[in-house]
């Protein structure tokens, strides 16, 4: 017999502007499953149509059925749990994730077990803190790191509340759209930071913070990377170079300042951007030289960016209160 016979699991969906991703777990938190496959982008594009995207989800989430076929042999699906829009808040929708949501309430109905919904944001969240130091703490200041989020969060057990981020564009637009300028593909941060990690930074790109420095301000550093790009003044490496400084310089001033207005000590960093090895090496570096700056902790890498494994910890979650108030 195998070891997972009657295993119960939790199955997890999230279809992001970057990512179809589904995932599986055990109620212990073990990843059996976390299957996740790029959305495809035209050279030369910086993303796709909502339209397009919900194509592709619906088209790619096929592939999936290989991956929970084969590693599910033997367990149980006791609970499904998707990703239904990108963050808290009743204004919050993007077509995209109907596809997971429709896909995960349909597998629960057809199995008869309960259905979970949450947001694409706590599913960062929950990836990034299991298995760090914070996981299970009572109150943590955070950031989320992507291509429709630059958001200074304080997170509890109840809530996840904003208390800044970027008034304009956010830290994976214009690392996607200073790369895709450079002739790289979309989504842009991988091979930017590899072009960034042989690259000098001289500070060119000056931060630009309000409210207190919880707000920032990232448009102007893209229309200056423009410029370079245009005027060909500057090596490729270097300019990759000068974008990571800046957001490491940014986001350790909006971590201090994030501090001094809730009280937490401890910040999570997570989200696609918050993967770049190099990123975290600058911000551990800015934070040394920093007075008052929390205890910044990233979770693993390959969970920060887009993928289900939150959705499905959510998922665990909410199954075991359920079981437990039974």
């Amino acid at each position: 017999m195998s070891q997972l016979d009657g295993t119960p699991v939790v199955i997890g969906f999230d279809t992001s502007n970057y990512r179809t991703s589904v995932a599986a777990v055990t109620l212990d938190g073990e990843i059996l499953v976390n299957h996740r496959e790029l959305l495809p982008v035209s050279s030369g594009e910086r993303g796709l149509r909502q339209s397009d995207a919900v194509f592709a989800h619906i088209r790619q989430l096929r592939n999936s059925e290989e991956a929970l076929r084969e590693k599910l042999k033997g367990t149980r699906i006791a609970a499904v749990a998707a990703s239904t829009k990108p963050r808290d808040g009743g204004e919050s929708y993007m077509p995209v994730f109907q596809v997971g949501h429709t896909a995960g309430s349909m597998m629960a109905a057809a199995l008869g077990v309960p259905f979970y919904e949450t947001t694409h944001q706590r599913g960062h969240l929950a990836a990034a803190l299991a298995g760090t130091k914070l996981e299970g703490a009572e109150r943590i200041l955070a950031v989320h790191l992507s291509g429709g989020t630059t958001d200074l969060l304080v997170m509890d057990a109840d809530s996840v509340t904003q208390i800044g981020g970027s008034a304009d564009l956010h830290a994976g637009q214009l690392v996607d759209r200073a790369g895709v300028a450079m002739g790289l593909p979309f989504p842009s941060g991988e091979e930017l930071e590899k072009l960034a990690v042989k690259g000098k930074s001289g500070a060119l790109l000056g931060v630009s913070l309000e409210n207190g420095d919880l707000t920032c301000h990232l448009s102007g550093a893209e229309t200056k990377v423009q410029q370079w790009i245009r005027e060909g003044s500057m090596v490729r490496e270097d300019m990759a170079r000068e974008i990571y400084d800046l957001l490491a310089r940014t986001l350790v001033r909006m971590l201090k300042a994030g501090a001094e207005k809730s009280g937490c000590r401890e910040a999570l960093v997570t989200g696609g951007v918050a993967a770049s090895a190099l990123l975290r090496q600058l911000m551990a570096e800015r934070k040394a030289k920093t007075r008052g700056c929390p205890e910044i902790v990233f979770g693993r890498p390959e969970m920060s960016g887009d993928n289900a494994v939150g959705v499905a910890l959510i998922g665990v979650q909410r199954l075991q209160c359920r079981m437990q108030n039974a």
